[in-house]
């Protein structure tokens, strides 16, 4: 990089500041924070949504996948999420939406001490922090890689830079400095995943290679196959099933996004544009990494250099300045998202429970919490990043796939199933006993299980094993056990209506003969 991409690195960070200032006069309390007072636009909402669900990992690990194996990476990524998204948007999005503008929460976690209990509440509430922790290190972890590679940074240099400047504009701003620096972040990733695909098709016509022709390539051997190595159909409809809690609420941020819009009308066509843009601009980011090997070699066995590598060779500076800008939108997106769920969680669900003067801060003193817990929970994901390489979580797409992936169907399943109706039997034994299950579940099959087994358990039992007990044990304990109070009931209600006319309330299983 020379002094013209700096410039442009440079400005950015300042456009980001310079948006969470301005937002800070939108922000009078908690709600303002937490969900942007339920007036955030369905297509700002929407975008916001979209940029929150992915990092610089797409342009490292996933960059990685499209390099050795081709469309897969498209094919068993980016494309059951937009299908999960999709089912979402009448099953979650106008659901999660309710618990806002009908139950009066700000964080998605709070309802659960009036559909289940307390002691579900914090298990559900401690165990999304913790893995949001190792979730959001990956990330920074990721966004530093990218940035030694062009600027010569260590990689705890570029974790402080990165989280340093993400912590100044989502404190002050809360949701609102998100949701407007995402679209901030969605133009420029627009024009460098253009500029990317432009100079990539360049340099393949230099050598009289077409876009449809390159296919033919023997470079690109088998990089047409939807399906390849460990990411078979197994693993597709496992990543679906997941993505399809995932991407609706169950990792918290983009709960936020569908609470912060005025209904659960506009709540739905957010989550539909959300779901269009899965569909459509990860094909435009992808096509230079699946085209990869026919101009750079990898450095990395796993192929995980290769966009950087390309970028640095084809792009003119200024042009390279606003790539590398483009990795930074994905992963401050995504990084800011995650701070502002959290810190809801732990001021609106944890902070009350252990001590007793937060139940009755003021406006004030809470958004100070609030702001004071997004600082700390960035620190803390920021000192989990400078180990994502160690041992223990051995690589980025490792804990992204794996641990983030294998982790999060215990802890969603009560927390989304919880909505529906069909679920109403489901109570507080179910879902603590799904809960605690699924984290056994995960630990037994990658560790002591895949430690007898030749070669390890296959990736897609790895992930998918967790959330299928969870949510067998969900589904089964509420049929044996049901739980159904009319109270809780009451609560299933509101989420599923619209409307101040109260729902009938059906009588709790206990009583029906």
């Amino acid at each position: 990089m020379n002094g013209l991409d700096w410039a442009v690195l440079i400005g950015y960070f300042g456009v980001m500041v310079a948006i969470g200032v301005w937002s800070h006069r939108r922000v009078d309390d908690v709600g303002d924070f937490f969900t942007a007072g339920g007036r955030m636009p369905w297509w700002l909402s929407g975008i916001s949504h979209h940029m929150s669900g992915y990092s610089a990992v797409m342009f490292t690990g996933y960059a990685g996948i499209a390099y050795v194996y081709g469309v897969t990476s498209y094919v068993t990524w980016a494309l059951p999420i937009a299908i999960g998204i999709a089912i979402g948007s009448r099953l979650f999005a106008p659901r999660i939406n309710r618990l806002r503008s009908r139950l009066g929460v700000s964080s998605p976690l709070e309802y659960l001490k009036n559909r289940y209990d307390l002691r579900t509440q914090q298990a559900l509430a401690w165990s999304g922090m913790l893995l949001k922790i190792v979730d959001v290190g990956a990330k920074w972890a990721a966004i530093a890689t990218l940035l030694s590679v062009f600027t010569g940074l260590s990689l705890n240099q570029g974790i402080l830079i990165t989280g340093a400047i993400t912590a100044v504009y989502c404190t002050i701003g809360g949701l609102w400095a998100d949701a407007l620096t995402e679209l901030g972040q969605f133009v420029i990733q627009l024009l460098a995943g253009i500029a990317m695909l432009v100079a990539v098709a360049v340099k393949l016509s230099d050598r009289h290679i077409g876009l449809l022709d390159a296919w033919d390539q023997p470079a690109l051997h088998d990089h047409d196959q939807p399906l390849a190595g460990p990411y078979g159909t197994v693993f597709l409809l496992a990543f679906l099933f997941i993505k399809l809690f995932e991407y609706n609420g169950g990792m918290l941020n983009q709960a936020q996004r569908y609470m912060a819009t005025a209904s659960a009308r506009e709540a739905e066509r957010s989550a539909r544009l959300s779901a269009l843009l899965w569909l459509v601009w990860p094909v435009v980011l992808f096509l230079p990494m699946w085209l990869a090997p026919l101009l750079v070699t990898a450095q990395k066995p796993d192929g995980s250099d290769s966009y950087a590598l390309m970028t640095e060779q084809l792009l003119p500076h200024g042009l390279l300045g606003l790539v590398v800008v483009g990795f930074f939108s994905h992963t401050m997106a995504m990084c800011s998202s995650d701070a502002n769920a959290v810190a809801a969680v732990f001021t609106r669900d944890v902070v009350p429970v252990l001590w007793r003067r937060a139940r009755v801060w003021g406006e004030r003193v809470g958004l100070l919490a609030a702001r004071v817990t997004t600082v700390v929970f960035l620190g803390l994901s920021m000192a989990v990043a400078t180990q994502v390489d160690s041992p223990a979580l051995k690589d980025i797409i490792t804990v992204v796939i794996k641990w983030v992936a294998g982790l999060m169907g215990p802890i969603a399943i009560p927390m989304m199933l919880g909505l529906l109706r069909p679920f109403r039997r489901s109570g507080p034994t179910a879902a603590l006993t799904s809960w605690a299950a699924g984290l056994l579940a995960f630990w037994l099959v990658n560790y002591p299980i895949s430690w007898h087994v030749q070669g390890g358990v296959p990736l897609q039992y790895q992930v998918s094993v967790p959330l299928a007990v969870s949510l067998v044990l969900y589904i089964v304990i509420g049929l044996i056990k049901p739980e159904d109070t009319p109270e809780r009931l009451a609560v299933i209600e509101r989420i599923n209506t619209d409307g101040d006319a109260a729902a009938a309330v059906p009588a709790p299983a206990q009583a029906r003969g």
